[in-house]
């Protein structure tokens, strides 16, 4: 009696074991894991700065203390100058060119378009989460019942969006340099048939 099929067999059975042996440790070894935040980071040292994915920022209906208290995680250092002053030499041409990575998200056309983002177009001075057309984030919309997108609030949301609106949509890390965050401001404020007055 011949054993050749119990060879053959036998190492069909073994490529197989090999085969699932492989899979399994390849599964382990490149397992993949859910990410903490959606989206990405934009290095900021490498690339021009955005605005936010979640409506820009303007004042607030409370008080100047009650938003420095709400958002002390984003605000700006206190070494740096009031956005008061340094809209008072910002370039509005410069701001132009750092808004170049929001368009990815943003409009800034006057018809007011939404795409992934909310459209920016007469952004200053508007309530958050209101935009018509855009499904804004529970935090947004939340966020939006005491604040309103004038210049200090957007100076702080644009330093650090998550921080200050903890569990909005925007997957942007912010606007570091402080005169590149007065110059998209700027920017954000010619968005308008009627620029809103500066401070």
């Amino acid at each position: 009696m011949s054993l050749q099929p119990n060879k053959i067999l036998g190492a069909v059975l073994a490529v197989a074991v090999v085969v699932f042996a492989v899979d399994f440790v390849s599964n382990q070894i490149f397992a993949k894991q859910d990410l903490k935040t959606p989206g990405y980071v934009i290095d900021m040292n490498a690339a021009p700065a955005v605005v936010a994915t979640e409506a820009p920022a303007a004042g607030s209906n409370a008080s100047a203390a009650t938003q420095q208290a709400a958002a002390p995680a984003a605000s700006p250092a206190s070494d740096v100058a009031p956005i008061a002053e340094r809209l008072k030499t910002a370039d509005v041409a410069a701001g132009e060119k750092t808004s170049k990575v929001c368009a990815a998200c943003h409009s800034f056309a006057d018809s007011g378009a939404n795409k992934v983002g909310p459209g920016l177009w007469e952004v200053v001075n508007r309530k958050p989460g209101t935009h018509e057309g855009f499904k804004y984030s529970p935090a947004m919309a939340t966020f939006g019942e005491t604040h309103t997108w004038d210049y200090a609030t957007l100076d702080i949301y644009l330093t650090n969006p998550k921080a200050e609106v903890p569990g909005n949509k925007m997957a942007f890390a912010g606007i570091k340099k402080p005169q590149d965050r007065a110059n998209l401001i700027a920017y954000l404020r010619s968005l308008s048939t009627n620029p809103a007055p500066l401070p």
